[in-house]
């Protein structure tokens, strides 16, 4: 028989009960009596322990568990919160020729995130090619190709203008409380095979901004493995080369020696809606818009089928909808091994 909690008010009654049944012509209930303020004081402890002790009980379980005492469980299966990390990439610079650019330089964008130099670079022909590395690492110090930088102290000979010659990338916030404990109870559920399918997923979203992953044992022929991914919380979903070179090197360290491993990127497919739409307001159309960009980050995988009722079910749930008509797509949506949904555009009818 499961236990239940007293409450308040129970513990108060069961506390004038015991004080009346030891101590006849007491008014244990009364509620300005000395003895009424006591039972009700005591009970008021009584109850906040009991709360205490139900907090700790979820604690046992990594599935109830908060974030401080996550860490335990994760730390007693080996599955630790991935950290941040930061974003690299090539910085041009350009300036008289001979002129050293210092290892540990530090350039920043306008808004004010900086980004130092990784060793020692010389100007020739008018430019140099030198690897940065954000000085604080997050998502934050993500920037497009060409993004314009500038040097924060003063080189003499060296332009202080300079921009991104590749994609500053690779930046990640420090892992969701969630994610990390989707992959504390996968691991518990899910023990280590030395190469299994739920092994190479393990160790593809133990790499920082990496998501979700899918593997396909077989596709390049006997003894390959092709692993797809995605970094969703990017600006875009799709990781560039230096992000699959990140993972493809990070699995190549644990995978079976016997095992021909390779990592790529999905192929984005862009989903495109149109949408007839009652009440046709801005509230309601961004409610629908992130229904179904939620949906398409929880089905759309590389090889899957968006059903169509689910995305008429995205809609119909969005806060504000009361009725809607679909016509783009009017069908189930299939991708092949190689594509992955991406949100495409909503016109609205």
């Amino acid at each position: 028989m499961p236990f239940e909690r007293p409450t308040l008010p129970q513990l108060i009654d069961q506390g004038a009960s015991e004080i009346e049944s030891r101590l006849p012509g007491v008014l244990a209930r009364v509620r300005r009596s000395l003895v009424g303020v006591i039972n009700r004081v005591v009970a008021g402890g009584l109850s906040a322990l009991y709360k205490y002790v139900e907090f700790l009980n979820r604690q046992v379980w990594p599935d109830q568990a908060e974030a401080e005492f996550l860490v335990e469980h994760g730390n007693r299966w080996g599955v630790f919160r991935v950290p941040a990390a930061p974003a690299t990439g090539i910085v041009s610079f350009t300036g008289t020729d001979g002129t050293i650019i210092p290892a540990t330089t530090v350039v920043q964008r306008a808004d004010g995130t900086r980004y130092l130099t990784d060793a020692i670079a010389t100007i020739a022909a008018g430019a140099a090619l030198v690897p940065v590395t954000a000085e604080v690492a997050g998502q934050a110090g993500n920037s497009a190709l060409a993004t314009a930088v500038s040097l924060v102290s003063p080189i003499a000979g060296v332009n202080s203008a300079a921009a991104a010659s590749t994609a500053l990338a690779g930046g990640a916030d420090i892992e969701d409380v969630e994610p990390w404990r989707a992959r504390i109870l996968a691991r518990i559920r899910q023990a280590p095979q030395g190469g299994s399918i739920d092994d190479y997923i393990a160790w593809a979203l133990k790499v920082p901004g990496v998501t979700r992953a899918w593997v396909y044992p077989g596709e390049l022929g006997a003894g390959t493995v092709t692993i797809r991914f995605t970094r969703d919380d990017d600006a875009s979903p799709i990781p560039d080369a230096g992000e699959v070179a990140t993972v493809q090197d990070y699995i190549d360290l644990l995978r079976p020696v016997t095992a021909d491993v390779l990592v790529v990127a999905p192929i984005a497919l862009p989903l495109n809606f149109t949408i007839q739409l009652t009440p046709n307001t801005p509230p309601v159309k961004a409610a629908v818009e992130a229904e179904l960009a939620d949906l398409i980050r929880r089905e759309g995988e590389p090889g899957g089928t968006l059903l169509l009722s689910h995305l008429r079910e995205a809609i119909s749930i969005a806060a504000g909808e009361t009725n809607h008509v679909l016509t783009v797509p009017n069908a189930d949506v299939a991708h092949t091994v190689a594509q992955i949904p991406t949100m495409g555009v909503i016109t609205w009818a």
